[in-house]
């Protein structure tokens, strides 16, 4: 369902900025085809002038029939915006078509290059390169979700996940006192728990899945959430975490560490919400 509502998404946004492209065709916008004619003085060397064009000098060097300009930060902005859109693949300079030039009077006539489908490369281009983006970062998790899962498996076979309820029984106890004491559910619950705390989201979901089909089979009522789940919802969705999160590693690197005490507090209050509101409707709904 998700990729529909992404390829839905990418096809509304293509069919706009057709329609833009489209509209700058029809009014113009680039100038596509329109000659420019500036004056300009030598410069350093035999093939170097300084051009002036729009009440500023800008260092180009003729080439043939070619005037090349270097892309820097003094270039109006036409010039920056057909030196990033131009279809040559290189930024760093303009290649413009000489129509005219005569030496004796200092004056050149030019055309900068034709730019076509502004918004619709820019669409496609970005699509391109989140696709790209997103299968690196599936490699990336991969190995962590795969040794996260794998170490919960040896912790299950080897009994650390009762070592480890029966350490947190005092809090899930309170938390969950309609589940008993040494229900499966327990242990999906606290290792749910503990791979959001250490920012293992990804690696939690499976874990998730399963504390909920454990806790359906102490439901009574089949057809709506019990008390226990709708807690464990508000827990997951609210988790502290005291690390954050792999793909937000993976996106920023060591700057994350700016975060960590905002992510903390943040993620903090939002439990202690979580939990207060559930306790207090529950207290409501049975009142």
């Amino acid at each position: 369902m998700l990729n529909k509502i992404w390829a839905g998404l990418i096809i509304i946004s293509i069919v706009f900025a057709m329609g833009h492209d489209i509209r700058d065709e029809i009014n113009h916008s680039y100038g596509n085809g329109e000659t420019l004619k500036v004056s300009y003085d030598p410069g350093a060397g035999d093939d170097q002038v300084i051009l002036h064009y729009q009440d500023r000098q800008l260092a180009a060097r003729i080439a043939g029939e070619q005037l090349i300009i270097p892309v820097t930060p003094e270039l109006p902005k036409n010039l920056q915006f057909i030196a990033d859109k131009q279809p040559s693949n290189d930024n760093t300079q303009i290649k413009a078509r000489i129509s005219n030039h005569d030496s004796s009077r200092r004056q050149l006539a030019f055309i900068l290059p034709e730019i076509h489908w502004v918004r619709l490369k820019d669409i496609t281009r970005a699509a391109f390169d989140m696709a790209e983006f997103a299968v690196k970062l599936a490699l990336g998790l991969a190995g962590i979700m795969a040794l996260w899962l794998g170490l919960m498996q040896v912790a299950e076979q080897s009994g650390l996940i009762r070592i480890f309820v029966r350490l947190v029984h005092p809090l899930l106890g309170w938390l969950f006192p309609q589940i008993p004491r040494d229900h499966p559910a327990m242990g999906s619950i606290s290792l749910n728990l503990a791979a959001n705390v250490l920012g293992l989201g990804n690696a939690a979901t499976p874990l998730g899945i399963r504390a909920m089909q454990q806790l359906q089979t102490l439901n009574h009522k089949k057809d709506r959430a019990s008390d226990a789940m709708c807690m464990f919802l508000a827990l997951n969705t609210s988790s502290v975490q005291l690390l954050p999160p792999v793909t937000l590693i993976a996106l920023m690197g060591a700057g994350i560490s700016e975060l960590l005490p905002a992510i903390i507090l943040a993620t903090t209050a939002s439990t202690l919400a979580a939990i207060i509101s559930v306790k207090l409707y529950l207290k409501l709904g049975r009142l």
